[in-house]
Formats: structure tokens, sequence, C-alpha cells
């Protein structure tokens, strides 16, 4: 990551918050559903995981916020921006909840809509997909450690 950039990271308290929000979420997610996580499944399957936690977040940033949501923005319609959030943030971050819907329950497709608007707002805070990617790591990492029970192999 390019020194500037980690130096307005670090300095950012949205992004502050942001970080936050995971462990909040994880321990509200946990509690409702019933805290059936596994994290032991980890230490058994260390590359589903990493794939889970990094490979497919990484992928997923390079798709929606390196390549759809710039792609909107440069559009009138994708540039608007109501309460600090653009057009092209919201269409693609429906997108990346209907995406989820190959791999999981309808419920849990859209509440990938919430974090999605996040990793978008930085795209469009920072014109780069690296904060939203940290985040998208960071959210799955301890979603799948401390939520999800083992994950259906695909």
């Amino acid at each position: 990551m390019h020194a500037a950039l980690a130096s307005r990271l670090a300095h950012d308290r949205q992004f502050a918050l942001a970080l936050a929000a995971g462990p909040v979420a994880w321990l509200a997610l946990a509690a409702a559903a019933g805290g059936g996580a596994n994290p032991g499944w980890v230490a058994t399957d260390p590359l589903r995981f990493l794939s889970l936690a990094a490979a497919w977040p990484l992928l997923e940033e390079a798709l929606f916020r390196g390549a759809i949501q710039p792609a909107l923005a440069r559009t009138a319609w994708g540039a608007r921006e109501a309460w600090g959030v653009t057009t092209a943030n919201v269409a693609t971050s429906v997108l990346f909840a209907a995406a989820h819907l190959a791999t999981h329950a309808p419920e849990w497709a859209a509440a990938a809509l919430a974090p999605s608007l996040v990793f978008g707002h930085f795209r469009d805070r920072y014109a780069s997909v690296v904060p939203g990617a940290l985040l998208h790591v960071f959210y799955n990492a301890g979603f799948f450690l401390l939520v999800a029970p083992r994950p259906p192999m695909a």
C-alpha cells in the first residue's frame, strides 16, 4: 500500500469507525444466529478459510469496486450523490448483494448490502479499492471465524 494512503487511513475517523463496526456486527450476528459458530474448522481447513477471508473478497473488490463502480461513477447518473452516497455505490452494492444469492441464503445475501455500501463509500472517498478491500478481508475473516458455522463446500 502506498505510504500516503496508509497515512490517510490511519488518521481517518470514518475508517476507524468502519473497522470498529466489524466486531460489533459479528457479536450481533452471532447472537442472532444463536451462537452456532465453530471456529475450529479453520484449523482443519485453512485454505478454505483463506479463500473465504481473503481471496474472494479481493476478487470481489477488484470486480465491484475496481471495475463496476468507477464505470458507473463516470456517468451523470452514477455520479449523483444523496446523503453522501453515490448512485454508482448503491447500484454496485445491489449487484454485489444479488451476486451473493448464488452461494448464500436470501437473508444473508441481503445482509451483504450494508457492508458493500461501506466498501463503496471508501472507494468513492479515496478513489481506490484498497480501503474497501482491507475492510472486506477484515469483515469476512471475523465473520467466518466468529459467526458462520463451517461453510458448505461450494
